[in-house]
Formats: C-alpha cells, sequence, structure tokens
C-alpha cells in the first residue's frame, strides 16, 4: 500500500488555483485541518467568502487533484469560509465591521435601495454575517422591502438592529413617525450618521452593506468622513441621464478617494414572452460606463414586476422568487462584489477577471 503523506496532498492541492485571487490553494493558507486515515483524506477548504461564485470549482478541482495521489481512494472535503478584514480601523463602531460597502447613484428612482437590500440579503443567504445601513435619511425605505415594522427595545444606550432575512438592519424609517417628513441640514444629517455607527450594537459582521441617499450631498460626504469604506457600488440605468449623474456620483466616491468596486446597470431590459428582450431605456450604458470611467461591470438587473410587488410587501426577489432571472443576477451581483472585497483585502495584486462559473 501506497504510503501517503501530508506533503503528497499538499503538493497536489498546490496545483488548484483560488481563481478570484490568482494563486493556488496551498500558498493562500486555504487548507485546514488535513488528516489521513489510510486511504481516507479530508481537509477543510476555507475560502474568503461564503459568497464564493467559484465554490463549487475548487471543491471538485480539489478532490479530483488529491484523489491523483498514488493510494488515495476517498477524498472529504468541507466547504467554510472567513471574511478577511479589509484592515480600515471603524473607531466609531465598537464591534468589527470586516469590510463596509455603500452603494450609490447619482440620482433617484435607479433602484439603488432595491439592490441594496437584494445584495444584503443574498450575501446572508450564502452565509455571511451582514448588517444594512440604511442611510438614506430623507427616503428610507428598507423597513418596507424587507418587512420590518420597529426595532427590538434597546439594549441600555445602544439601539439593537431589527432582524430579517438573516440580516441586521436599522433605518431611520424606523425612528420615525410613518410619514413624518425629514428636513435636515448638514450638521444634524452627520449626527444622525454617526449615532447608526456608534450607537448601534451590529455586533461582529462580514459585510456592513449601506444605502445611500441619491446624489452627492451631505450624507455621502459624512457616511464617507465617519465610515472608512472598502468600495463603493455605483447604481445606473441605461439611459444617457442616469449615466450622466451615475458618473457623477462615480467621480464623488474617486474624489473622496473609496474605491470603485463597480457598476449595477438597474432595469437592463424587459423579458418579452417569446424570450426577446425590450430595451426600454436604451442598452449597453451600465458597461459604457465602466469602461470609460476604467471600473468594472459588475453586472446588469432586468426589469421583473415581481421586484415592485416584492418591495412593497417586504419579500426581496432573491428570498421570494430565487429561480428568476433577475434573483440571479442580483446574487451573481453579490458574489462579485464579495469577491472584489477580498481580493482587495487580501492585497493580491495579480488577480484574474472576476467570472461566475455555472
Amino acid at each position: 500500500m501506497a504510503n501517503i503523506t501530508k506533503e503528497l496532498v499538499l503538493a497536489a492541492l498546490g496545483k488548484v488555483q483560488e481563481p478570484d485571487l490568482g494563486q493556488d490553494l496551498v500558498t493562500l493558507n486555504m487548507i485546514h485541518n488535513l488528516e489521513i486515515e489510510g486511504d481516507k483524506v479530508s481537509f477543510a477548504i476555507m475560502l474568503t467568502t461564503p459568497a464564493c461564485p467559484f465554490r463549487a470549482k475548487i471543491e471538485r478541482e480539489a478532490k479530483e487533484a488529491v484523489l491523483t495521489v498514488e493510494g488515495v481512494k476517498t477524498v472529504k472535503v468541507k466547504m467554510d469560509s472567513d471574511v478577511p478584514n479589509d484592515g480600515r480601523m471603524r473607531g466609531l463602531v465598537n464591534m468589527p465591521i470586516r469590510n463596509a460597502i455603500a452603494i450609490g447613484s447619482g440620482k433617484g428612482g435607479v433602484g439603488k435601495s432595491t439592490v441594496s437590500v437584494n445584495v444584503a440579503v443574498a450575501l446572508a443567504m450564502a452565509g455571511a454575517r451582514v448588517g444594512l445601513l440604511d442611510a438614506d435619511i430623507y427616503g428610507p425605505n428598507t423597513p418596507t422591502m424587507l418587512g420590518v415594522e420597529k426595532l427590538p427595545p434597546p439594549n441600555g444606550q445602544k439601539l439593537v438592529p431589527a432582524e430579517a432575512y438573516g440580516l441586521k438592519m436599522i433605518s431611520m424609517g424606523l425612528l420615525v413617525k410613518p410619514g413624518q417628513p425629514l428636513i435636515w441640514r448638514g450638521p444634524m444629517l452627520n449626527s444622525a450618521i454617526r449615532q447608526f455607527l456608534g450607537d448601534v450594537e451590529w455586533g461582529e459582521l462580514d459585510y456592513l452593506i449601506v444605502d445611500l441617499p441619491p446624489g452627492t450631498g451631505d450624507a455621502s460626504l459624512s457616511l464617507a468622513q465617519a465610515l472608512p469604506l472598502s468600495g463603493a457600488v455605483v447604481v445606473t440605468l441605461p439611459q444617457l441621464v442616469s449615466l450622466e449623474d451615475a458618473s457623477r456620483g462615480l467621480n464623488m466616491f474617486k474624489t473622496l478617494e473609496v474605491p470603485i468596486l463597480g457598476v449595477v446597470e438597474n432595469m437592463s431590459y424587459l423579458e418579452m414572452p417569446d424570450g426577446s428582450h425590450m430595451d426600454l431605456f436604451g442598452s449597453g450604458g451600465g458597461e459604457e460606463l465602466a469602461k470609460a470611467t476604467e471600473t468594472a461591470f459588475l453586472g446588469g438587473v432586468p426589469i421583473d414586476p415581481n421586484v415592485r410587488i416584492g418591495g412593497d410587501s417586504g419579500k426581496p426577489i432573491v428570498a421570494s422568487h430565487p429561480d428568476s432571472a433577475v434573483a440571479k443576477a442580483l446574487v451573481e451581483i453579490s458574489q462579485r462584489i464579495a469577491a472584489k472585497v477580498s481580493v482587495a483585502a487580501m492585497g493580491t495584486n495579480n488577480a484574474l477577471p472576476i467570472n461566475i462559473v455555472e
């Protein structure tokens, strides 16, 4: 019987690449708890995000690699994850938030909150610890989208975030009476956003998704100053006017020295009964904006009435219609965002382009 050693197994696994990070699993220290019993080999692969788009591919290739070792008959792989911290100090928050991601737009009405809510829910469904901060002070609608009506009782001096679909959420919409207008100047906005960070018991989070108000005003500036961001995502529509506004939003983040994770094009097309696509708002604008600004295009989201129905009824489409084209697009976008954040946090400069593998 062949003598199976850990060195031989690790040598085989050293040929398996993590596509986003561009290095092998052994170099990246992703192999844990390697055990050998006779002709059986077991180990865990520690991914950098539970939303890894290459999860199945990595598991399959790791098994195949170890089975090439002489004498190995059985391979058992446990897939796990440990989201890396981006290394930024977030002094206002007393519990670790490993990565903070702002989702913004240059104008209202592009579905920024819909993207924020569904990306947060998709990451939570994948197994990540996720918080959603609704920083859209003037139009706080994430409580409606998540079906949340009130906050839990406070814990001493700390607000306790609401929980829905596996994520934690805080919103001004839960702190004011329904329909009450919020007429706030800059200093009041700054104070509110700082309270959402410092006076909320978030716990440890892998990702804090921040739904910004539209435009390039005080709230966005206050947040970027109060909370060091891992990166920002800009949501746009395909039409020219929306692209011009989105470009302003994107340049705002660059001015604030916030890394741009990429562009999302919402309402890309309407799928007709015969399978053809109708471009209600033009086509390809999001990709053009990404190319012109040398940022990543994270994906397009088609039009679906169930998005509006789910938003009004507190049922995000990634949870209510997971097999729909819209849900699949939003899940893939969440995976791309998570992958780009991991690449940045790992400090890997030779990462390969991010592509979703079926």
